[in-house]
């Protein structure tokens, strides 16, 4: 009987024990969670309510010219920073004022200052040459659009939707000031299937 009465006491204590570890357990996960909630919490207010006006910018696809890069829907954030640091390369994904209308549009930097540009039936010469674009989607229909040849200016880009055939940009407004530039979209934030950074 007393070996029984022992053994009860070490199998009830070894029970204890475990329950106090699983609680001490859930506690901790308890304590991880909200303190990632808090995390998220106080980015979020910084980004929206203080860096954004002066840093980030999110922003919204609502067309397929950028497509496939980026789709309709997809969410953005856009350094507005950057180019205070140098200037737009080749490549970058910009965000500017519309040079026809006031909203805003994204496009991809295709030549800059001093380089010579001709486009023709929406194919793109640069310098005389057909640059390498594999983030461009050939036209899925006849594209008749034209421009130039002309020489970029000091403080200009040239810019194109990746969507070529779907696409309203410099071959019909012209080369975009860069004091109209207001940033690079760098990461893609939404869906979150896709998150990732945006490279050219």
């Amino acid at each position: 009987m007393t070996g029984e009465r022992s053994y009860y006491r070490e199998e009830g204590f070894s029970t204890s024990r475990q329950e106090l570890r699983r609680e001490r357990r859930v506690k901790k996960s308890r304590a991880g969670f909200v303190e990632l909630l808090v995390t998220v919490g106080v980015a979020f207010v910084l980004i929206f309510g203080i860096v954004r006006p002066f840093v980030i910018q999110p922003f919204w696809i609502p067309s397929e010219s950028m497509l496939p890069t980026l789709e309709v829907g997809d969410r953005l954030f856009v350094d507005k920073v950057i180019y205070r640091f140098r200037e737009p390369e080749v490549g970058d994904i910009v965000v500017f004022a519309g040079l026809e209308t006031d909203d805003e549009l994204i496009k991809r930097v295709v030549a800059v200052a001093g380089d010579r540009v001709k486009v023709r039936d929406g194919v793109l010469r640069v310098n005389g040459e057909f640059p390498e674009e594999p983030y461009a989607r050939a036209a899925l229909f006849p594209d008749g659009s034209d421009f130039g040849p002309t020489r970029l200016q000091e403080g200009e880009v040239f810019v194109m939707g990746d969507n070529r055939g779907n696409s309203r940009d410099s071959r019909f407004f012209g080369p975009v000031p860069i004091e109209s530039i207001e940033g690079e979209a760098f990461l893609r934030f939404w869906p979150l299937s896709r998150i990732g950074t945006l490279q050219g």
